[in-house]
């Protein structure tokens, strides 16, 4: 029969299968004979108290060998010559993985990207590292892949019920991520293998008869009699489906202004504003690992990571997009501004921590039109910038000086490459947003002792988290008014990551599959 297990074992048997057969077959009480396959399906750490330990779930064959598992492989069916097509606006997770579900459905996708390819858009990042110049259509949040491919690939979700994660983590090993991914409680990928994954997954789409086309910035709708016909791009070609799968992200604010010109329904949402923490990596080991003062963390652990909320005057405060051995990147996406986010590589070895450290804003907290909120986050953008004194320099300053309400003399080290300057923060930010985020600040320091200590330093701004607004839907998941539109993933504010994002890319495939023309 094939059994399932749960052990505990301390970090330093994590990898030892002598002690898996041993601990499981003491868990099943049988025999270690008996077992004669054993797959380790699932493993977490529970770093809640001391000692630290991994929990790992296993797949036990009692009196018989456990099957082999399939290779992880992606396919589509073969396109006919009249295919449907679908036009898909964006290159993220979203557009990426509503292309590939086309494509296994037997609709014909035309992704459409305003930026470049991973590869030539790596090129992009050095202007905006080294001389603080953002390349305005290819940076970290425009080009293939969208904003994750530069910025982390945290697989992390807690949207189990939206749809089959597990077929999402097996579709990125098919295109070259690690398997580690399919058993890790909080999966990770990494910038710096990404960018490979990505490319493959778009080899994948025009092997099976898709198109991808770089450097396609859409700049108008083709809308007749309430129906969505297609789009324009830039150079005026008009690109025509059975659908369009908006799936542009969050920082395309463009196109949330062409539709409000284009008087297509828009609602505003919640979001939130706030800021960079970044710690050196061995003080948040101490801290999750309960660690004594100086000691290091074992082989065997990796990178300790947080994650933290609390309610201050009706609002969240909260940790967004952890990064433990990471570092804090410039996320422009024009030369006006500067934002902050946050990214680390596969081995997370780098001597920082980081984390966005955000205030809820409600839509009441912002008034004016549906794109007041967009407005609101360009203004504490455009703030950063004037703080920071030129190019990509973000202001920054350290927490114990924020909450003492003074400038700090000499920051600390940091792994934000364009630079800091030292500026009041708790000055630049409106009041509602600094006193929560001070609030905040103080209740953490108090569960986690040292974490607002003189090493904690804050940069602005993380303005990113989500979109301000959100594209309308209904159950057949096309846009209230406009039939043909199919808002989709973090953009149109249907999701909230990588993982969400894609589930929600191959609802839209579905849906647009089953609809009548």
């Amino acid at each position: 029969m094939i059994e399932s297990a749960q052990i505990t074992v301390p970090p330093e048997d994590v990898d030892d299968q002598k002690v898996w057969l041993k601990r499981v077959s003491r868990k099943l009480k049988i025999h270690p004979a008996r077992i004669m396959g054993l797959r380790l399906a699932k493993k977490s750490l529970d770093a809640r108290k001391f000692p630290v330990k991994y929990l790992l779930s296993f797949q036990v064959g009692v009196d018989e060998v456990l099957p082999s598992l399939a290779d992880h492989e992606w396919s589509a069916v073969p396109l006919s010559e009249d295919a449907e097509k679908v036009i898909i606006v964006g290159s993220g997770p979203a557009g990426m993985f509503a292309a590939l579900r086309c494509l296994e459905i037997g609709l014909k996708p035309i992704v459409l990207e305003r930026g470049k390819d991973a590869s030539a858009r790596r090129f992009d990042l050095a202007p905006i590292m080294r001389e603080g110049r953002v390349v305005e259509e290819s940076n970290y949040c425009f080009g293939e892949g969208g904003a994750g491919t530069f910025s982390d690939g945290k697989l992390y979700t807690r949207a189990t019920k939206r749809g089959p994660v597990r077929d999402v983590y097996e579709t990125f090993v098919a295109h070259g991520a690690p398997a580690q991914i399919l058993i890790d409680a909080h999966p990770h990928i990494g910038s710096n293998l990404l960018p490979k994954v990505v490319m493959a997954m778009r080899d994948s789409i025009r092997a099976a008869g898709g198109e991808v086309i770089f450097g396609a910035r859409v700049t108008d709708f083709l809308i007749e009699d309430s129906r969505m016909r297609g789009v324009v791009t830039a150079d005026g070609t008009e690109f025509v489906g059975k659908g369009v799968i908006l799936a542009t992200g969050h920082s395309a604010r463009d196109i949330y202004e062409l539709l409000d010109e284009k008087k297509v329904l828009l609602e505003k949402k919640a979001f939130a504003v706030g800021v960079r923490i970044e710690h050196p990596q061995p003080l948040i080991d101490q801290l999750q690992y309960h660690l004594d003062e100086g000691e290091k963390r074992g082989d065997h652990l990796p990178a300790s990571r947080y994650a933290l909320a609390t309610q201050i005057k009706g609002r969240s405060v909260h940790s967004f997009c952890m990064c433990p051995g990471g570092f804090v990147v410039p996320a422009a996406t024009e030369n006006d501004e500067v934002v902050v986010n946050g990214m680390s590589l596969s081995r997370r070895d780098s001597p920082f921590a980081n984390s966005g450290m955000v205030v809820g804003i409600e839509p009441e907290d912002v008034p004016g039109d549906v794109l007041a909120g967009i407005r609101f986050q360009k203004e504490i953008e455009q703030l950063a910038k004037k703080a920071g004194g030129g190019g990509q320099v973000a202001p920054a300053q350290r927490v114990t000086d924020f909450l003492a309400g003074k400038l700090t003399a000499e920051l600390p080290k940091t792994s934000y490459f364009p630079g800091l300057k030292s500026v009041r923060i708790d000055q630049i930010l409106p009041r509602s947003i600094s006193e929560r985020l001070a609030g905040g600040l103080r209740k953490f320091g108090k569960s986690m002792e040292g974490y607002t200590g003189p090493d904690a330093l804050l940069i602005g701004f993380e303005t990113r988290t989500s979109s301000p607004v959100r594209i309308p839907r209904g159950d057949d998941l096309q846009h209230l008014d406009v039939k043909g539109l199919y808002p989709c993933g973090e953009g149109a504010g249907f999701a909230g990551g990588i993982v969400s994002a894609a589930l929600d890319g191959r609802k839209c495939a579905e849906a647009i599959s089953e609809a009548k023309n």
